[in-house]
């Protein structure tokens, strides 16, 4: 029998849960070319919801159009060009003939090749010339507005890990290079978002970044913990299968009601049940989970330093005022500046988060892992 649940992948059909609002919000956006930047811890379902709306809107209006673009193993601007153009080529063409002519028309100075396979049904990709391609780089950054223009489409262009133009040789200029094309597009919207929560941050919030206030900036939230449980609820019974109340309220009590982590745990109670799932089998599921991430979790903590180890046991005892001198003493912080050094560092590392001025942690397996086990040996 097929696992109800789902993580690790994009979650479609039934296996989407809720963001109804956001879902609404993101399709509205789409159909009205609105740019959207979005921003949430990792494993909060931001590829899922992108690619839920995306749908949604395109059986909504026949003229959407959107282009999926991954940046997860993009480096450079070479790539990035390359990767722009065979996307938007591909998702605004209905054959392959339309690819090459739409390449000869609107690429005419940058000259791509367009490669197929041998089979009828395999991928086509564009190959660019570098060397003459960075002398044009206007035709590709125009290609999706001019092809929107002439064929009275909306097109969309989704990009995820979009925070990964970091590594390319000057990011910032890049960024403006963007934005000094994409801002007169009018046939176009752009949605931008990516796993790295605190440079995502730096790029979309930022005043003094090329992309400040670029578009719709949404913070995305948790699913309500009644809509979570709800879901489990349904998922067991679509198998034959239940839930106690109780046992759904506290899985999502030991996962923090992290969509990720709370679809792994049902997964692994689920799996355990024949029946009904009790609160025995969650608890037994969740230290089965622990042990399997203890390894994981055991590399992460011989990465960092004492000091930031420090700082993360101090968090883990909810510690009132890191920066008195009593808590600095008691965690053997030479000042506060170098608690704020450390805490700056475990937030790039994606270990925390800090909003409004409070810390918790991105992943709440690791915080379990630490306050139940690292720092009781």
């Amino acid at each position: 029998m097929k696992t109800p649940f789902v993580y690790g992948r994009l979650a479609t059909g039934d296996n989407f849960t809720d963001r109804q609002e956001e879902t609404t919000h993101l399709v509205n956006n789409f159909r009205s070319s609105i740019n959207t930047m979005i921003i949430s811890p990792r494993r909060w379902g931001k590829s899922s919801l992108v690619h839920k709306a995306a749908k949604v809107a395109m059986e909504m209006d026949k003229d959407v159009r959107v282009c999926h673009i991954d940046l997860f193993n993009v480096r450079n601007e070479s790539e990035f060009f390359t990767l722009l153009a065979s996307s938007v080529l591909k998702a605004t063409s209905t054959k392959w003939e339309d690819v090459v002519e739409v390449a000869k028309r609107f690429l005419s100075k940058v000259l791509p090749k367009v490669v197929f396979g041998a089979e009828p049904d395999s991928e086509i990709s564009i190959e660019l010339d570098w060397s003459r391609a960075k002398e044009n780089i206007d035709e590709i950054l125009d290609l999706p507005e001019k092809i929107a223009q002439e064929r009275g489409l909306k097109v969309v262009i989704c990009i995820d890990e979009f925070q990964n133009i970091a590594n390319f040789s000057d990011p910032d200029y890049f960024q403006r290079r963007l934005r000094s094309h994409w801002q007169l597009h009018q046939g176009v919207a752009y949605c931008l978002y990516g796993s790295k929560r605190h440079m995502l941050m730096e790029v979309f919030a930022d005043a003094s970044k090329p992309l400040y206030k670029f578009g719709d900036l949404m913070f995305l939230d948790k699913v309500p913990q009644k809509y979570m449980a709800e879901f489990i609820d349904e998922r067991f019974r679509s198998t034959g299968k239940a839930i106690e109340p109780q046992a759904v309220d506290r899985l999502l009590e030991l996962t923090d009601n992290h969509p990720y982590y709370s679809q792994q745990l049902a997964q692994i109670a689920w799996l355990r049940t024949q029946a009904t799932c009790d609160i025995a089998t969650v608890e037994d599921s969740h230290q089965a989970l622990i042990e399997q991430l203890s390894l994981l979790f055991s590399n992460i903590a011989e990465g960092l330093t004492n000091q930031q180890i420090n700082l993360l046991h101090a968090i883990v005892e909810q510690a009132q005022g890191l920066t008195t001198s009593a808590t600095l003493r008691r965690y053997h912080f030479s000042s506060a500046t170098a608690m704020y050094r450390c805490r700056e560092t475990l937030v790039k590392r994606d270990i925390i988060d800090v909003t409004a001025g409070a810390i918790q942690f991105q992943d709440p397996m690791f915080a379990y892992w630490l306050r139940h086990i690292y720092f009781t040996r």
